[in-house]
């Protein structure tokens, strides 16, 4: 498949869950997303980071109880994406993630459990390892949280070209912080997610298809994070 091609059955997927999902949103919402993963400062929290997680999606369907909310979740964990903070101070990702959360609220027309379901979800991003649902929001919303977890976290299982690849992404992202300081904070990020002999995707079916070439690209990643950290 070209580049050109793969770029349009992406497109085509996107707005396909989109629609789905379009009644439970304000008029408007797509335009908002959509300038906001095209900002010129995103080289990985774009669209493709999207595409790619719906893709997930698309293949591991049949587990999810309520796939329109984890696409809601997936449309809008990312909204908002910024290295700093207007006072040049770095920003913490959590803080991204509360502000997405906000934008989620302003253009939903989703309330109740729901709303907090897709809330509770995004949240998720901001601690990976340490998420979970605080109640049944509605009938197996925690498998579903755990779902979308191994989803967003679905990359590190990437070929190695493209996970290094996405490190420089990530890398590029970051304005203005020191080469040493990246390469620290990415590598303590990483090693959290290695966490030893623990696997690193919650499902049974996302862990047989990507916990092992996860664990060698994080192995792999972390020792030449290190390095550049000295």
């Amino acid at each position: 498949m070209t580049g050109a091609t793969m770029e349009g059955a992406n497109e085509a997927r996107r707005l396909r869950y989109w629609r789905r999902i379009e009644p439970a949103h304000e008029p408007g919402a797509y335009r908002a997303l959509d300038a906001a993963y095209r900002q010129p400062h995103r080289a990985y929290h774009s669209w493709a980071h999207i595409d790619e997680l719906l893709a997930g999606l698309e293949h591991f369907d049949r587990l999810a109880t309520r796939p329109d909310l984890i696409a809601a979740a997936i449309f809008w964990h990312d909204a908002v994406h910024l290295a700093r903070d207007p006072d040049g101070k770095t920003r913490l990702d959590r803080q991204n993630v509360r502000d997405s959360v906000a934008a989620f609220h302003r253009h939903t027309l989703l309330d109740g459990n729901e709303a907090k379901a897709v809330e509770e979800l995004v949240m998720a991003t901001a601690d990976h390892v340490g998420a979970r649902a605080s109640c049944e929001l509605y009938p197996g919303f925690s498998d579903d949280l755990d779902l979308f977890v191994d989803l967003d976290l679905s990359p590190l299982a990437a070929p190695w070209d493209i996970f290094a690849a996405n490190t420089q992404k990530i890398r590029s992202e970051s304005v203005g912080v020191e080469e040493a300081e990246f390469a620290a904070n990415q590598a303590k990020m990483l090693e959290g997610l290695a966490r030893g002999d623990a696997p690193v995707f919650r499902r049974a079916e996302t862990r047989a298809a990507w916990d092992a070439t996860a664990r060698v690209n994080l192995a792999r990643c972390i020792a030449g994070l290190r390095a550049a950290g000295r």
